[in-house]
């Protein structure tokens, strides 16, 4: 036989070398679903991450509750007979550093995965669209909702210890976490929209900046230009064209809270019904343009 023969049939030998199927349990999508969640909850606040990428949610979220600590502090101090500031208003007194961590951490949250490409990876483990987005959406609404629901708790355990009326501080306190449910959903819908249409964090950031930005300083301009000129009627329904007053709108009609709008002009239950509507149909038309989005990645 031709060596070179002999050196053939050695060279097509194969070897067992122990591989094994995977006979242990199979968790299946929902395992998959909420360690995704977990894994960006714990993201939105730089937890499993660098140091660096602390820095900004954990300072966000001090800022947040500072106010609320000075205001129960004052409150204790000087005995006094009520909170200055209402449960309802809190969040709209610090919309900016609301802005600032939504537009901060929904880039961050979904623009990495489409950045390096790693959306496809998720979907070839069984889990499937409706997964990500589902687990995507709820990790920011969760991750909003502690950093918007944590002062109030804070304000109503002071409260409690300045022993003003237990019934009236937490009917406010209901109110106020209501509010603030609310609009953790619609800012966490509505960021990661704008934040999915690019791979790179820093357009991300700049554009969900420029949204709640410019809509509510729009707003706000063309509902002072209009009580200026005594169109109170139209006020109202202005409000309907920036995510920060339309929760307004809501909690003012629904929620027994001081509209911000000039002269405090607020919507009527009528009115008021037509805010709700919107805002569900915001949030449930953010859920479906991400769902749209993600289908076609990877393809």
């Amino acid at each position: 036989m031709p060596p070179e023969t002999v050196t053939q049939q050695r060279a097509d030998v194969i070897h067992n070398i122990g591989y094994r199927h995977y006979e242990g349990p199979r968790l299946g999508r929902a395992y998959a679903r909420r360690s995704l969640f977990s894994q960006s909850l714990r993201g939105a606040y730089g937890l499993g991450r660098s140091a660096k990428s602390k820095v900004a949610p954990m300072l966000l979220f001090a800022v947040m509750c500072m106010p609320a600590a000075i205001i129960v502090a004052v409150a204790i101090a000087t005995s006094a007979d009520e909170l200055p500031v209402k449960y309802t208003r809190y969040a709209i007194m610090l919309q900016a550093v609301i802005g600032l961590y939504t537009a901060s951490q929904a880039p961050q949250s979904v623009s990495r995965d489409l950045r390096f490409k790693t959306v496809p990876l998720y979907f070839s483990r069984p889990i499937e669209t409706v997964d990500y987005v589902v687990a995507k959406f709820a990790a920011m609404a969760s991750a909003l909702f502690i950093l918007t629901g944590a002062p109030l708790l804070i304000l109503y355990a002071g409260a409690l210890l300045a022993k003003l009326d237990f019934a009236d501080q937490t009917k406010g306190f209901a109110q106020g976490l209501v509010s603030v449910a609310l609009l953790s959903l619609l800012f966490a819908g509505i960021s990661l929209v704008v934040a999915a249409l690019t791979p790179r964090r820093g357009f991300g950031v700049a554009a969900v900046i420029a949204l709640l930005t410019i809509s509510y300083g729009a707003v706000s301009a063309v509902q002072a230009i209009a009580w200026d000129q005594g169109n109170t009627g139209p006020v109202s329904w202005i409000g309907l064209f920036s995510p920060i007053t339309i929760i307004d709108g809501v909690q003012t009609a629904f929620l027994g809270a001081t509209s911000s709008f000039p002269g405090g002009v607020g919507p009527g239950t009528g009115t008021g019904l037509v805010y709700v509507l919107v805002l569900l149909g915001l949030i449930a038309g953010s859920y479906g343009l991400l769902m749209r989005r993600y289908r076609k990645v990877g393809l």
